[in-house]
């Protein structure tokens, strides 16, 4: 016994066996809750939209959807007893692909927004350094956004605590076997999958994700015994791989939204490599702030390293979108307004309020848009709703921007 273990006593533990028996404990905590809510033989589903939502989503009036019911037309809304006709998701895509049929020109692209000839895949990235900014719910939200205004999306989820795969409906303890995450697609060995073999649906149509677990984690593991090995297979170095893989499923999508880890390793520089557009959160307090200091210094760095050996670096656009901003904050408007004043147009124009609407939503694993507006406080839930549909309408336009068309 060393010197140091007999300082201890007889009845000291072990740090790993404390850490053991808390990470068991706390994980089949949170299976028995996920199986409370979600059972295992059950899966996620997504609401039916009122006519009027539905309608708005589409960009038609509500008497347009009366009037193609009552001849007839398109998908059979679900009527409730009070005579209100309710359609899914499904059916609204259905909608749009028969409102645009007997369309032409700029109105095709309000209707069927998604990309055309020559209009390259979108790939977002969501990303900062500091937890707590909003990273994951914000990719969420834009990832149903754009799938509920007619976007082909695929969600990659990079981050090894998998937190987007769960509010997306896939349990990573559960649901996501070995070399089920994106990690299949960019490993080095002879066990590298396609990525299309490990794509999955959601709940969302339109809406399809890649998702993540610990097992994401091989990669930082990996790369640097292969790039001290010299490896650079078919499947590129690092910072090409998922580049490469998204290659695979390119032409299926429309947009690419990946929730970043929160910190800068081999996986985030990959991911930053594959990226068109770069969605950086910010919280409006000075700790956040000077700690994305630090992040913004390390990320530039990095990415000279690989762009001088030859990474491509051209994005469409980088935006820094505030997130859980309390406008009553005099501090915080404070340090809104220095960003807004140093980063000017780079600086997104719609914050992402702070709201229990977020909050309680995020309790039962769901989003605002899954929700309703009926299961929460209507002026809470509206005021939020607003805020989420402006930011990522914003983020809408610049995608339409970067294809060199009008957003609607």
């Amino acid at each position: 016994m060393t010197t140091l273990e007999s300082d201890r006593g007889p009845a000291s533990t072990a740090i790993d066996v404390i850490i053991g028996e808390h990470a068991e404990l706390l994980s089949s905590q949170l299976q028995a809750m996920s199986e409370a809510l979600f059972p295992p033989t059950s899966r996620k589903t997504l609401r039916r939209f009122t006519s009027g939502e539905a309608a708005r989503l589409i960009g038609v009036s509500d008497s347009t959807l009366r009037k193609m019911s009552l001849a007839d037309e398109g998908p059979k809304p679900e009527v409730s007893n009070n005579g209100r006709r309710h359609y899914s998701l499904g059916q609204i895509n259905e909608l749009r692909e028969l409102l645009a049929s007997s369309v032409r020109g700029r109105d095709l692209n309000a209707l069927l927004p998604r990309r055309k000839n020559g209009e390259h895949l979108q790939v977002l990235a969501v990303t900062n350094f500091k937890g707590g900014s909003g990273k994951t719910t914000t990719t969420a939200h834009l990832a149903q956004y754009l799938a509920l205004h007619g976007y082909r999306v695929l969600a990659v989820d990079l981050d090894p605590q998998a937190s987007l795969s769960a509010l997306l409906g896939i349990m990573p303890e559960i649901d996501v076997k070995a070399n089920d995450t994106l990690y299949a697609a960019i490993r080095y060995d002879d066990k590298v999958r396609p990525l299309r073999d490990v794509v999955r649906k959601t709940h969302f149509d339109g809406l399809d994700l890649v998702p993540g677990n610990l097992e994401l984690m091989e990669f930082e593991h990996d790369t640097p015994r292969a790039l001290a090995a010299g490896a650079n297979s078919a499947h590129g170095i690092f910072y090409t791989r998922i580049a490469r893989a998204l290659d695979d499923v390119a032409d299926d999508y429309d947009i690419v939204v990946i929730d970043c880890p929160p910190h800068l390793g081999f996986l985030t520089l990959s991911g930053l490599c594959a990226a068109t557009g770069m969605i950086i959160t910010v919280h409006p307090q000075m700790l956040d702030i000077a700690s994305m200091s630090q992040f913004l210094l390390m990320m530039h760095d990095l990415l000279s390293v690989v762009r001088g050996v030859g990474a491509s670096l051209d994005y469409n656009f980088i935006r820094y979108l505030i997130t859980r901003y309390e406008p009553q904050d005099g501090p915080q408007t404070k340090v809104v307004a220095l960003l807004r004043n140093l980063f000017g147009d780079h600086v997104l124009t719609n914050p992402m309020v702070k709201s229990a609407a977020v909050s309680d939503a995020g309790l039962t694993k769901q989003t605002l848009y899954e929700i309703g507006r009926e299961n929460l406080t209507r002026s809470t839930y509206d005021r939020a709703m607003e805020a989420l549909d402006a930011v990522n309408g914003e983020v809408a336009r610049l995608i339409a921007d970067a294809w060199g068309r009008k957003a609607y």
